[in-house]
């Protein structure tokens, strides 16, 4: 919480006009007004590790909103049509957080298949399913490749309702008090929507802080435990579609990714935990547009220069 106090005062530090500063203190106290609303109801508790509504950074903030500015895509945050986390955890026990519209939950295509590896991976720890080499390398092959028939395999061995279940209990990765999160309410084909999520009507949906906090859960213990989220975050890692995220990183041949992505129509959406010369952070962006995947392509360049700054980022050109 002092990180958040903090901000408040560092804008008088630098010279910038009393109106410019007063824009920044009303947004301050707007984030920490949502954080003492939010924070009780969604700390993550186990080993003290902090909710990441409670994690908000000013200056990694401006960053963020100063690269998206620069790309030209502030009118489409003013106009809701896309979304962005961004988790420096590069320090687990205090994270550092920037969003834009990080509670808007927006239809996501694949990106909510990590909800059903999540699922799969409560299921296995608990002893209700094997994995076994068939179970890996259909959820591998779910993850890496996108694949709509694995997926919908797995959702089917955890159980359509079981998986709701677990995504509104375990650690609440849809939280209607958040405005939802991580939904999956439609087999991946052709079928009919089974249970669209209550709130926003989605079949497949998530919010920017949800599906970052997935990673953040995941990478800090507390999704499974240790060996299992090991085998978790594997099937993230190198991924098989090139594109948005990992397309804007092509010049970064040391970063390694850990992500899932999905696109539908107007709809593009990526995840990612990102590891680079020392350095950790999530990315989660979200964007209802036709532009959207090379939106993201785009933002991931900046986001990295300055999340790995100067010569650790070690770009290819």
């Amino acid at each position: 919480m002092a990180r958040q106090l903090i901000g408040l005062f560092y804008y008088p530090m630098k010279s910038v006009s009393i109106k410019g500063y007063m824009c920044q203190l009303r947004k301050y106290i707007v984030c920490l007004l949502s954080v003492f609303l939010s924070a009780p109801l969604l700390a993550d508790g186990m080993d003290n590790y902090p909710s990441l509504w409670e994690s908000f950074d000013p200056r990694l903030q401006d960053q963020l909103d100063s690269t998206l500015a620069d790309l030209g895509l502030d009118a489409a945050v003013r106009n809701r049509q896309l979304s962005v986390a961004l988790v420096d955890i590069t320090d687990r026990e205090e994270p550092r957080v920037a969003s834009v519209n990080g509670d808007e939950m927006l239809y996501a295509a694949s990106l909510p298949k990590i909800a059903i590896l999540m699922g799969a991976f409560v299921e296995i720890e608990q002893g209700n399913m094997d994995l076994d080499q068939d179970t890996r390398a259909s959820l591998t092959r779910m993850i890496r490749k996108s694949s709509n028939a694995d997926a919908t395999r797995m959702l089917n061995r955890v159980g359509k309702d079981r998986l709701l279940e677990i995504l509104q209990s375990e650690h609440k990765l849809y939280d209607p008090r958040v405005n939802g999160g991580l939904w999956v309410g439609k087999e991946y084909g052709k079928s009919p929507a089974y249970k669209r999520d209550p709130l926003h009507n989605l079949s497949h949906g998530a919010t920017a802080m949800q599906a970052a906090r997935f990673y953040y859960l995941l990478e800090t213990g507390q999704l499974v435990g240790e060996k299992l989220g090991d085998e978790m975050k594997a099937m993230l890692g190198n991924p098989g579609i090139k594109h948005k995220f990992v397309k804007g990183l092509a010049s970064y041949p040391d970063a390694k990714i850990f992500r899932k992505s999905g696109s539908w129509s107007r709809w593009h959406a990526d995840s990612a935990l990102i590891e680079a010369d020392g350095r950790k952070y999530i990315i989660v962006a979200l964007a209802e547009n036709p532009d959207g995947g090379q939106w993201l392509s785009q933002l991931i360049k900046p986001v990295h220069a300055f999340m790995v700054p100067g010569k650790l980022a070690s770009a290819r050109y």
